[in-house]
């Protein structure tokens, strides 16, 4: 039976604390951050190759995880951040407080009332869909790692569960959070949230 098993980490803390950086604003990770990732993995190595964002509070982690077990590292395009428009750059008070309709309409319809300019979320969605079944399909039998956005790994956790779009921001992605997909020939299973691995 072909089985693929696809961990996902979501990036740790980046400087500049908690704000919508989409994939417009590409924050380094802290020191926390830093921390967080490393924290998570421990020195677990099982990975066939990682895959990661191209935006820098994934790739360097990516980078340095690769090296340190040397496993090969690719950077997929696709697994950027949804785009949020003028939220971008915005601290979450700054959106919750000073734009407080705006944000009430987006957590009760992010499908239809999107951040002015932001990326539609269906076509966010098929890209980070089409990204994960072209892995899937190259990878078949392998265990890959997938460093990425909060938001790539809720459209992928909606995806194996078949939730639809609009329930997406109720999905909870730590920093520094685990996730694991296992993809069987009858689809795929969520086996891990928010965890951490162990040797």
């Amino acid at each position: 039976m072909t089985e693929t098993v696809i961990d996902l980490i979501r990036h740790g803390e980046p400087e500049g604390g908690r704000r919508y950086r989409g994939h417009g604003v590409d924050d380094p990770l802290s020191e926390k951050g830093w921390q967080q990732m490393w924290n998570a993995v421990g020195e677990y190595c099982s990975w066939d190759r990682i895959i990661t964002s191209p935006l820098q509070r994934c790739q360097q982690f990516a980078q340095a995880l690769g090296e340190k077990h040397a496993i090969p590292v690719f950077i997929e395009p696709r697994f950027r951040e949804v785009g949020f428009g003028e939220w971008e750059g915005l601290s979450h008070d700054e959106v919750k407080i000073g734009r407080e309709s705006e944000y009430q309409a987006f957590l009760r319809d992010p499908v239809n009332c999107r951040p002015q300019g932001a990326e539609p979320l269906y076509d966010f969605m098929q890209r980070v869909h089409a990204a994960f079944e072209e892995t899937i399909i190259r990878h078949p039998n392998s265990h890959c790692l997938i460093v990425a956005h909060a938001g790539v790994m809720r459209a992928l956790i909606a995806r194996t569960i078949q939730a639809p779009a609009v329930g997406l921001y109720r999905i909870k992605i730590s920093n520094g959070g685990v996730t694991r997909i296992r993809q069987t020939q009858t689809g795929g299973v969520l086996e891990l949230l928010n965890g951490r691995l162990s040797k």
